[in-house]
């Protein structure tokens, strides 16, 4: 009997063992002709390796996901042994700020989640909804993208989701419908400030943008955008919202929703724990204007409001301190983040950003309106297959040499932050919002999304909104400063 067994579980092994030597094959072949185009159009070798190392990066994360930090390291060691990078230049690309930024971030998440602050959200959203399907899942998408711009967008699908888990349970329907929508209005909403997406933050850091350009430029764009992913939603959901709506009223005449209705947490622990959130948001929103007034040099309140919310968080909850740290940090995720900065700066400093910049300059006819729409749906294409973050990071170096050819960056930023957030929505895969969300569906309710389920809905609603920011920003163009 264990013979047999072990001949099932070697034949279990071949195919998989065939498909990783398939996948290797294609990873090496791709960047070889990368390699071999990049140095016959006018690249030098530290340009080129720079290059081949950087694209079977994102290649090798996007192929082997789940080995994305060992080749990360891998990739990134290469770089340093190789000399294409020195330690002082990694040091200075790795974009320590926004790593910290995120850090302290997480350790107040982790707080808010301990105290009960979500779940004091789930029974006043519920109650909002007053038994119409309709007007729940208006809120459900306008609570995924206020929340991702409080908080961040992983924050907010954990939490939304949640919800969605136990509406559906309790009115036995499908909950596909409810879980992609929020995921939508996640990502859309992650593009409202500087807080609701990783990208959102390293845009902000390395463009000088402050809290206050966020919501002058981005913030409006993103509830115009907002408004139609409602729209696509409702139409495209209508007869899922029929069945939850007979549901909703034939529950309601039978013994009323008062499991959800219920509670507000108060008390002394509460209270100081949002007041933590709070200060931290309110420091983060007015740093630029207390920069100016007190002297300090750019973005120093912005990376000291959470450092401090987070101290003074591990003080208060100093039994919890050790916990917040090695528990609600992301770690895997943010060493990743750090790693690919790096390598991303690399291109930067062997100079083979400003080639690219180059051709992208004169393939546009480095005008306003062409700029604009390559960086948009560039990012927009590009995030649909890669994780966003993997591939804003990687743009913007292309940017800053595009602005140093002549051309105004300003709006080629909201282009490239736009273009990464909503092109997220397109696929499964496009953002992190939409892997938590799908990887707690698939462990909740054993259901693996098809595919083409989510593109359908995805496609509609990511080329819309990004279509309709592109608009947005250049009839806005003359405003800008």
């Amino acid at each position: 009997m264990s013979d047999r067994r072990s001949e099932d579980l070697s034949e279990l092994r071949v195919p998989q063992a065939s498909r990783i030597l398939e996948k290797s094959l294609a990873l090496v072949s791709i960047v070889i002709v990368i390699a071999v185009v990049c140095s016959e159009t006018g690249f030098n070798q530290a340009q080129v390796l720079s290059i081949s190392i950087f694209s079977s990066t994102l290649l090798g994360t996007l192929f082997f996901w789940q080995f994305r930090l060992g080749i990360a390291f891998l990739g990134t060691g290469i770089l340093l042994v190789t000399r294409t990078i020195d330690v002082e230049e990694f040091i200075a690309f790795s974009s320590l700020d926004v790593v910290c930024f995120l850090v302290a971030m997480m350790v107040i998440l982790g707080m808010l989640k301990e105290i009960g602050f979500f779940n004091w959200l789930i029974l006043r959203l519920f109650a909002l909804s007053k038994n119409s399907a309709r007007r729940f899942v208006l809120l459900i998408c306008l609570t995924s993208a206020l929340l991702a711009c409080l908080v961040d967008e992983v924050t907010s699908i954990i939490f939304i989701v949640s919800i969605v888990l136990e509406i559906s349970d309790h009115y036995a329907v499908d909950p596909v419908p409810l879980v992609i929508s929020s995921v939508l209005a996640t990502n859309v909403g992650s593009a409202g400030t500087m807080l609701g997406n990783p990208i959102g933050i390293l845009i902000g850091m390395r463009a000088g943008l402050s809290f206050e350009d966020f919501i002058r430029w981005s913030f409006p764009i993103m509830l115009v955008s907002l408004l139609m992913t409602m729209m696509i939603v409702l139409a495209w959901y209508r007869r899922d919202l029929r069945l939850l709506q007979r549901r909703m009223a034939a529950e309601s005449k039978k013994e009323g929703d008062g499991r959800f209705v219920d509670g507000a947490f108060k008390g002394g622990e509460y209270r100081i724990g949002v007041g933590i959130f709070v200060f931290t948001v309110c420091l983060i929103a007015l740093h630029y204007r207390l920069e100016l007034l007190l002297g300090f040099s750019k973005n120093s309140l912005l990376l000291a409001a959470p450092i401090l919310g987070a101290g003074a968080t591990m003080l208060w909850k100093r039994n919890r301190a050790r916990q917040y740290i090695e528990r609600s940090v992301d770690w895997w995720t943010l060493l990743f983040f750090l790693m690919l900065f790096a390598m991303a700066g690399t291109l930067k400093f062997t100079g083979a950003t400003d080639v690219l910049a180059k051709d992208l300059s004169s393939f546009a006819g480095a005008s306003y309106l062409g700029l604009v729409t390559m960086i948009t749906w560039v990012s927009c294409f590009g995030s649909s297959i890669l994780d966003n973050v993997v591939l804003v990071s990687a743009m913007i170096p292309v940017v800053q040499s595009i602005a140093q050819l002549g051309a105004d960056p300003f709006p080629l930023w909201w282009a490239l932050l736009f273009g990464g957030c909503f092109g997220g929505n397109i696929t499964m895969v496009g953002s992190t919002a939409n892997i938590v969300a799908l990887g707690m569906l698939e462990r909740e309710r054993r259901y693996t999304m098809p595919f083409s389920r989510w593109l359908k809905i995805g496609l509609v609603s990511g080329l819309a909104i990004t279509g309709i920011s592109e608009i947005l920003l250049i009839v806005l163009a003359p405003l800008m400063p």
